[in-house]
């Protein structure tokens, strides 16, 4: 069960750090955070979602804070982490680009200033390719934060991939096996599944061989739980 106090906590303080003095106008004081915490907290609890949950953005805050070093701008970071998969339908294609809007409208009015609004939004977008540029620290800090499930414990991941299928309980199982295999196929493909330094040395073997697994069990014929 997720802490939502801990997380609205959460929230807020990454919304001081964005709406910092010197970052925005020097008018009134920025409006309270909590109810645009709780907007996202409603919706990150939406019934649709199996592993688009609050424990999976719980997962990728905490990511986040392991790669705060690496990040430019942490908090915008951890405001995308908010905002990535705000707006989740399993079955709607364009699923980041509604989060990006939802950000663009909903942090200016909190007070977030239009750079680092236009920052979280772009943020957002990337999560559509996990491929940041070489030179894009804050993008980097958040692909690896949303694919480090990947790297997780056999049990995790097993917990994992049976979520994914439960949130697209409507595609047929043979459909499903198709799409996830190839979703798998290019991962592996890549040079990299990781950009950071800590994410290559602490997480790329691990996710390889889940990932190598889970392909292996799709090969199989009547694969449980599909």
């Amino acid at each position: 069960m997720a802490d939502l106090d801990a997380l609205r906590s959460r929230f807020a303080l990454a919304m001081a750090g964005a709406t910092a003095p010197g970052t925005g106008p020097a008018a009134a004081p920025a409006p309270d955070p909590a109810p645009y915490a709780d907007d996202l907290l409603a919706r990150w609890q939406e019934p649709q979602r199996r592993y688009h949950t609050l424990a999976h953005l719980t997962a990728v805050l905490d990511h986040v804070d392991v790669l705060a070093a690496h990040a430019d701008d942490v908090d915008v970071v951890r405001l995308a982490a908010w905002f990535h998969d705000a707006v989740y339908r399993p079955d709607r294609s364009e699923n980041e680009e509604r989060s990006a809007r939802l950000a663009e409208r909903a942090l200016p009015e909190a007070g977030v200033p239009a750079g680092k609004t236009a920052e979280v939004a772009r943020l957002v977008r990337l999560t559509v390719t996990h491929a940041p540029a070489d030179d894009d620290r804050d993008g980097q800090v958040l692909c690896d934060a949303d694919l480090a499930v990947l790297a997780s414990p056999p049990s995790a991941y097993a917990a994992y991939t049976a979520a994914v299928r439960e949130e697209y309980h409507f595609v047929p199982n043979d459909a499903f096996r198709e799409g996830r295999a190839a979703i798998l196929r290019q991962l592996l493909g890549l040079p990299s599944l990781f950009h950071t330094p800590h994410g290559r040395r602490a997480w790329e073997a691990t996710a390889r061989h889940n990932l190598a697994g889970e392909l292996e069990m799709l090969s199989l014929p009547d694969t449980p739980g599909l």
